[in-house]
């Protein structure tokens, strides 16, 4: 296999608050292959979305990446001026956001908001933007699909509203798309609808798709590889069908444990993970998941471990935890 369309190399990113600097994301190294989906998977604030955000430089001005690369085909991302992020943004790397009734624009209607990047990024006039447009829409299975170019956001359903935000990541035929908690607030027909459209899409084009989710259902369906976030690092990356079989993290091992499982007996009660997420103001020394964790050594509070091969392709961020 040639080189990864997509790696994170080391990648910090330090955001200034009231409260001090915070370390949103602490030394992270993942990777993408060419017609690959990862899934990034934590609970909130382990630092799945300032990571993607991060790749198409849009933490914001009190955020800074203060150590690492991000190579995008061969280019470091990093190093690129506003201008140039700007022309990859939308054309070669798309993003479709948690919410699109805030992502769209309420006052521009559907049709020129699909439009604008293709008439931006491929040269095309506006009334051609505008016919491919309709094509979009209805590719990702919008009813009457022409007729409502001239529609407003709020003239869609949520989950309408989500098929077309996946029409304009698409527009431009994208390398890599990154979506970032696409099924949030919608119902669990809705959400496979467009989980499975997602997919079916990006094969067709052969496009790199990174999903960042708490969902580990979505995981086990979707994915091809996994990387597990807690307290702004990654612990544990391998494929999806080897980490259901053989998680060999403990906070890996508690999500997948927390999943209710059709064959489960009704009258257990689902498991926990005890305590909180950490404060990223305010880590503990060593390992972050050490106070919750009930393998935890003397040595777990006060350093920590780095991320490590377990098997082929398998690796984790643990000094020796094995399940039984």
């Amino acid at each position: 296999m040639g080189s990864p369309l997509l790696d994170i190399e080391h990648l910090s990113v330090t955001f200034r608050t009231d409260r001090g600097e915070v370390r949103a994301v602490d030394d992270v190294s993942l990777h993408v292959n060419e017609g690959e989906t990862l899934a990034v998977v934590g609970e909130s604030g382990s630092g799945k979305s300032v990571t993607a955000l991060s790749i198409l430089g849009l933490i914001g001005d009190n955020g800074s990446i203060t150590n690492g690369r991000i190579l995008f085909d061969g280019a470091d991302l990093t190093r690129l001026g506003k201008a140039d992020l700007r022309a990859i943004r939308g054309d070669r790397i798309a993003m479709i956001f948690q919410e699109p009734m805030s992502s769209l624009n309420p006052v521009l209607t559907i049709g020129k908001q699909v439009a604008e990047p293709m008439w931006l990024h491929r040269d095309m006039t506006w009334d051609d933007a505008y016919q491919r447009a309709g094509e979009l829409l209805a590719r990702v299975s919008i009813p009457d699909a022409a007729q409502r170019l001239n529609d407003y956001p709020h003239h869609f359903s949520g989950g309408m509203r989500q098929r077309v935000m996946i029409a304009m990541a698409l527009a431009c035929e994208p390398q890599l798309i990154i979506a970032d908690e696409p099924t949030t607030a919608l119902d669990v027909t809705v959400q496979a609808q467009i989980l499975s459209l997602l997919k079916n899409l990006t094969r067709e084009l052969n496009s790199s798709l990174i999903l960042i989710t708490h969902d580990l259902g979505v995981v086990a369906r979707y994915a091809d590889r996994v990387a597990v976030m807690y307290g702004g690092r990654v612990i544990e990356t391998t494929t999806a069908r080897n980490l259901y079989a053989n998680p060999r993290h403990p906070y890996t091992e508690g999500l997948i444990a927390s999943v209710p499982s059709l064959d489960g007996n009704p009258g257990e009660p689902l498991m926990t993970i005890a305590g909180q997420p950490p404060d990223l103001a305010n880590l503990p020394p060593g390992c972050a998941f050490a106070p919750r964790c009930r393998y935890a050594q003397e040595r777990c509070l006060e350093a920590q471990p780095s991320l490590e091969a377990v098997s082929e392709g398998h690796l984790r961020a643990c000094f020796g935890y094995d399940h039984v």
